[in-house]
């Protein structure tokens, strides 16, 4: 991967302190989906990993709601399904819901019961990792469904908050971490 591009990424992405709470450093991806290059960049980037990294995978799962800005593009860039995992309430039909903690909170996430079948492999994708609650939660509910969760995949990791060490035994990646 080229250090470059990851680069042209970083640059892209602003901090705001103090949002939306005190002592919370906020990392905007904002400045980069404004900017066709630098999307088509990140697309690239996580085109080429999922690609080299897994050769078959039925679906990408994006997060509520900056998953669904980044999900799209790259499902449809490998050729397969997107499906999304939504707050609560958003979702027609039967669905799974789980609640969880979030750094300054508490929130529900729901996928529909039908979303993917047993045994179907699948990359989730967020734009960021803090404490972990919302990629857990997520990966609880394909669970629910016996999806086979191949990877988390994000753009950025907040390395001090150590949130992949509570996925456990499930395979991680970020293209950019922050300390």
């Amino acid at each position: 991967m080229s250090e470059q591009r990851l680069r042209s990424l970083r640059e892209r992405v602003r901090s705001f302190p103090d949002f939306p709470e005190p002592g919370v450093l906020f990392r905007d991806i904002s400045p980069l989906l404004k900017d066709p290059v630098a999307f088509r960049t990140l697309i690239d980037l996580l085109e080429d990993h999922v690609r080299a990294s897994f050769p078959k995978v039925d679906f990408i799962v994006g997060l509520d709601s900056r998953g669904f800005l980044i999900g799209p593009p790259l499902a449809q860039r490998l050729g397969i399904g997107f499906v999304p995992v939504r707050k609560k309430g958003k979702l027609p039909g039967a669905t799974q819901c789980i609640s969880y903690s979030l750094e300054y909170g508490k929130a529900e996430l729901e996928i529909q019961n039908d979303a993917v079948e047993p045994g179907q492999k699948v990359v989730i994708v967020d734009d960021l990792l803090a404490t972990g609650g919302t990629m857990c939660a997520a990966c609880e509910l394909l669970k629910r469904l016996k999806a086979e969760i191949l990877e988390c995949l994000v753009i950025i990791e907040l390395k001090a908050l150590k949130g992949s060490g509570k996925l456990n035994s499930i395979p991680f990646y970020s293209l950019l971490q922050y300390d």
